[in-house]
């Protein structure tokens, strides 16, 4: 695209853009061309699309990024489409703790009662599950919340929920999917000038009866009387998640966590972590230091929108270790097959093999679906639970049709606090599922890149010369072109490889299955760890990364 063509994109945008910091942004920009072209072209690369998990984008002037005129044009998009759906009832809208969220969201609500609609914010900042499960409680007609979960400072998001009457019955509360995200891009695409968008009032406050609602029904998951006997050490990584899990614990009847002081207030900047992602290196290390030196049983940390869950346990010497998200799950899966929740168990084609093997054993319903939790969620209508690997799972469908960080937390308490009191831990129980079913062993290769082009390229490399054997065993290839994943597979090692479709990353995610022989565990764990360090190897090789 040549500098004039850039100019002119940019001028028109800049005509329109509601947001006066935006403008300034954008004429800096224009008045530094030709020598900002490359940074004007990326702007201008093409507007935001619904990945994974909506919308989602660094704070920047343009329509490649999340700003006050790409959400107005979103917010406009999907009334309109709301409209001609036939959909009735009120959005209900959601923000967390991150630079614009709350700006973001009252703009939304002004254009949809500009059009008509009525609008229902949340009273302060919440988690995502409290959104989603506002949507059912208010009987939405759809929701929006504002965040970028886990992602860097400098980014931020823009999730849909559907109501039941657009959802239908396995869609009500969760995430949109195809057709309607297409079709609501496509409104988004006919928005004419922001400046024709009619704007009404700021809409009506959700109820604090709702907000209690949620906390109420989040205990109400548990089952009524069992052990509570457990210290836990939690953090809601400078997120909006605190306030709202205390009180779904003191609902629940147990002693409230001791919270990481440093990280217990929302801060938008996440000053005490590299990421906000609790699976990213160092990024529980001031929960673990407090969970050791407190003598807790158990340690969580919630992501900044509270929909992950990650847990950590003691080794037994003093230190403690962080479940992988495979092993949470399995574990959840578990307990709540163990308890006799009825229903469909579910969880994605990147995560471990463990739960379907469970399943199977245990002779209940398991389904596999694309990566994302709004495919999970729609595994069945008569959902049981459901979970993927990058520590989202879903323990209450019926609730919050979505990955809950929240009503995850009280049901690995409340698994904790039974064998607690039974005089074994969590790890006990993770011996016992892998003397049973085999040591599961999963890892993931994540490259993250600053120009997208490196994750076609990799993937190219992949197809053209996959690998022939994987530990030395030969290897199968499965290429599911539509939804761009490769899936390499022997009798006891699989990598299932795809971009991420929510952050600029190549992923590969890796597992190792060892039997366990003669009841020697340890053997096992450490043939299947072996596998893992050289599967990845072979992994990388395979990408060129």
């Amino acid at each position: 695209m040549a500098p004039d063509e850039l100019r002119s994109l940019a001028e028109t945008w800049l005509a329109d853009d509601p947001d006066p910091a935006t403008r300034d942004e954008l004429t800096r920009l224009i008045a530094g061309l030709p020598g900002t072209a490359a940074e004007l072209r990326d702007r201008f690369a093409g507007p935001l699309t619904f990945g994974t998990a909506g919308l989602r984008g660094r704070l920047r002037a343009g329509p490649n990024g999340m700003n006050l005129a790409v959400v107005t044009r979103a917010a406009a998009g999907l009334v309109t489409w709301l409209a001609a759906q036939g959909g009735r009832g009120p959005l209900v809208i959601g923000y967390d703790a991150r630079h614009g969220s709350r700006e973001f969201a009252e703009q939304t609500a002004r254009v949809a009662t500009g059009a008509g609609r009525e609008a229902i914010v949340m009273p302060s900042l919440q988690p995502t599950p409290v959104l989603a499960y506002a949507v059912r409680a208010l009987d939405a007609v759809a929701g929006v919340m504002v965040t970028a979960s886990h992602n860097p400072p400098q980014d931020n998001g823009y999730k849909v929920y559907l109501g039941r009457e657009l959802g239908g019955p396995a869609g009500d509360g969760a995430q949109i999917v195809p057709p309607a995200d297409a079709g609501i891009e496509a409104a988004i695409r006919a928005v004419g000038s922001i400046t024709e968008i009619p704007l009404g009032p700021a809409g009506t406050l959700v109820d604090d009866k709702t907000i209690e609602g949620y906390a109420r029904s989040a205990a109400a998951v548990l089952t009524a009387g069992g052990p509570r006997d457990l210290a836990v050490a939690y953090t809601p990584l400078h997120g909006v998640g605190g306030a709202t899990l205390l009180a779904a614990f003191e609902a629940a009847g147990f002693p409230a966590p001791v919270v990481v002081p440093e990280q217990a207030e929302p801060d938008p900047e996440f000053p005490t972590v590299a990421f906000p992602n609790p699976e990213e290196p160092g990024a529980m290390d001031l929960l673990l230091a407090l969970a050791a030196a407190t003598g807790a049983d158990l340690a969580i940390a919630n992501d900044p929108d509270a929909d992950r869950c990650a847990v950590a346990i003691p080794t037994g010497d003093g230190g403690w270790r962080a479940l992988r998200g495979d092993e949470l799950g399995a574990l959840l899966g578990d307990h709540l097959i163990r308890r006799g929740v009825p229903g469909t168990y579910a969880t994605t084609i990147v995560s471990s093999q463990l739960l379907g093997r469970l399943c199977v054993a245990r002779g209940v319903p398991y389904a596999e679906t694309l990566t994302g939790f709004k495919w999970i969620v729609r595994a069945a209508d008569e959902l049981a639970y459901g979970y993927e690997e990058a520590l989202g799972y879903c323990v209450a469908p019926g609730m919050v049709r979505d990955k809950d960080g929240v009503t995850a937390a009280l049901t690995v308490a409340e698994l904790a606090a039974g064998l607690k009191a039974e005089g074994r831990t969590l790890a006990d129980r993770l011996d016992e599922l892998a003397t049973e079913f085999g040591v599961h062993a999963t890892d993931q290769l994540s490259v993250r890149v600053d120009d997208l082009a490196e994750i076609g390229a990799a993937m190219t490399r992949a197809r053209q010369a996959p690998p022939a054997t994987l530990l030395g065993a030969a290897a199968s290839v499965t290429d599911d072109v539509a939804n761009n994943v490769l899936t390499f597979r022997t009798a006891s090692a699989r990598a299932v490889i795809r971009p991420s479709g929510t952050e600029p990353k190549l992923k590969a995610y890796l597992e190792v299955v060892e039997t366990v022989t003669g009841g020697d565990l340890t053997a096992g764990r450490a043939r299947a760890a072996e596998g893992l360090v050289t599967l990845r190897r072979e992994i990388a090789e395979t990408l060129g990364v």
